[in-house]
Parts: structure tokens; sequence; C-alpha cells
């Protein structure tokens, strides 16, 4: 056992994009991981993807290089959840519905032990309501991850109302281990911290496209040449500190905010791509439209950034794996 109360050997169940990253993550920290997906043809992409993420923790991380070779050694590919039985910490990343996860955690509470952690990926829903029909609500919480989860610094932790406080600090520990900078949500609300901010972003962008205050491409220059210029280095409130401070931020707001999207249903631009089937990148339909190629271009630039920006967060803001309280 380690210091954080973790044996070496964890569990994601899920093998999506954002499972897969995870599991890297995992993986790159020394960690025996068994990954579950019920399907083969995820559970052989997912070894694909592993495989490249763990490369670039090679080529854009600093790990070592015998990490390429190491990796699979570590890595156990199941579709039977018995295998999950000597694990102590178990990340659920499933599809985002309530019924779902909750057929899952009966699955992965019906063969680990009382004492297992186990943290739902979930990016919306609060933890109080995935804890109601568990037989040990005490161990259950949210470890929200950003893909890529193996590069990014995001984590965002949510205790639900009967989660232990020896889960939470298992999970800080574990989430500090993997390099990680975690943020806990002292207070269940939908969406979380960052989503809860996102939505608000998204809400007005769409207000402003349907409006025809601009165009897709100019809102999302203009928030890219914005607000992307400090976001990495700062959130929202130290940002108003840093131009101007609240006393300024103030009197614009007082004329502003009453011009704001207020809507409380989807808006109608949004309605319709998602009636459609625009799956954006995934099927080249979206706000813009992707040939293959363009999809793959915007795919790597992201993950490109994602590595730079990790890099720029290590240079500023170390991390502290065990801080002091």
């Amino acid at each position: 056992m380690n210091t954080s109360g973790i044996s070496e050997r964890i569990a994601v169940v899920g093998l999506g994009l954002l499972g897969r990253g995870i599991v890297t993550s995992f993986l790159g920290h020394g960690f025996e991981v068994v990954a579950f997906d019920a399907s083969p043809q995820q559970q052989s992409d997912a070894r694909g993807h592993v495989e490249q993420m763990i490369g670039e923790l090679v080529d854009h991380a600093g790990f070592d290089a015998g990490l390429r070779q190491d990796w699979s050694a570590r890595y156990l590919s199941v579709t039977d959840y018995k295998a999950l039985g000597n694990c102590t910490f178990v990340i659920e990343s499933v599809t985002e519905d309530l019924s779902v996860k909750n057929a899952v955690f009966d699955q992965i509470e019906a063969c680990v032990s009382s004492s297992t952690v186990i943290a739902s990926n979930s990016s919306a829903i609060p933890m109080s309501e995935l804890q109601q029909q568990r037989k040990h609500p005490e161990r259950f919480l949210g470890m929200h991850w950003a893909s890529p989860a193996h590069a990014t610094r995001f984590m965002e932790v949510i205790p639900g109302r009967q989660t232990s406080l020896q889960t939470l600090e298992i999970t800080l520990a574990l989430a500090r281990r993997l390099g990680k900078e975690p943020c806990v949500c002292q207070k269940e609300v939908p969406g979380f911290i960052v989503n809860r901010i996102g939505y608000a972003m998204y809400r007005e962008a769409l207000h402003l496209l349907e409006s025809e205050v601009a165009d897709a491409e100019t809102i999302d220059i203009s928030v890219r040449n914005a607000m992307g210029l400090w976001a990495t280095v700062c959130g929202p409130l130290r940002w108003i500190d840093l131009t101007g401070g609240p006393e300024l931020y103030a009197r614009a707001m007082r004329k502003v905010l009453p011009s704001l999207s207020k809507a409380e249903e989807l808006p109608t631009v949004m309605q319709n791509l998602a009636d459609s089937g625009a799956r954006g990148i995934s099927n080249g339909r979206g706000f813009f439209n992707y040939t293959p190629e363009q999809a793959q271009h915007w795919e790597d630039l992201y993950r490109k950034h994602a590595w730079r920006v990790a890099a720029l967060q290590n240079e500023y803001f170390p991390v502290i794996e065990n801080p002091k309280p």
C-alpha cells in the first residue's frame, strides 16, 4: 500500500476516449490497471489508443522511455466484472445516464470489497443521486476528468452528502500522485464548477449566434483571442483583479447583465443540430462541417495545445503531491 491508502491495482470501467486517457494516466504513474468494457471492439480500439497516449507521455511529458515497453505488462483488458475483485479504487467512465451508471455500480459493488473507493467520472449528475441505491454510499464520490485525461491537470472531486472524509482524502491524494490539481466542489449543484461556468458561456454564445450579432466563426475567434489568452493562467475572478478589479467590473456589469440571455430552454439552433444527429467531428457535422482530414487536424491541434498548456502549468504552478492541510 502507498501513502494514499490505495494499492497499485486500480480499475477503470468504460473505455471510451476519456476512459482510455484515464487508463493511460494510471499506467504512466506505475499502477496496474484493470480495464473493463463489455464491448470487444472497444477493448481492441482502446489498446491501440493507450499505446499512442503512452508514447505522448514519453515524448511530451518527460516520462522514462522504458514506459513504451513496460506498460502492457500492467494492463489487463477484461469483460467480466469479477476481475475487479482485488482493486482498491474503481473509476466508472460510462455514458452520462443515471440508470446506466446505477446498473454499472450494481455490478461493481457485487465484486469489490466494502472498503473499495468507487468514483464516478460524471460531468453533471449530483453525487447524492448516485449514492441513493448504494450499499456503502460513504465510499462513493465524483472524480471528473477532462480530455485528454493523460495530459490535462484538470480534476474536479465531488463528494456527495454521504461521502466519508476518508474517501475524500484518499481520492485527493491519488489525484495529486497522478500530477492532477484536484478542486473540491463543496456544495452539490448540477454540472459542478467548470461545466456550470462553461454552460453559461455556451448559452450566451448561442444567443449571439441566433441574434445574428456575429457568425459562428467570428464568435469562436473572439473567445479564442480574448479568454484564450488568460484562461490557462488564471480564472475569471483573478482576471477581474488583474484588469481593473471589482469596482471597475461592477460598473460594466450593471449595464451588460440585463441584456444577457436568461433562457431556460435549449436554444433553437442547438436543438435543431442535436435533432439532426450532429456529433461534431465524430460525424463531420456541428456548428461547422468537417472532412475527415479537417476533423483530424482539429483533434491533433487540440492535443498538441493540451501538452503545451500542461508544460506551462507545470512551470508556473507545480503540483504538490502531499500539501500541508
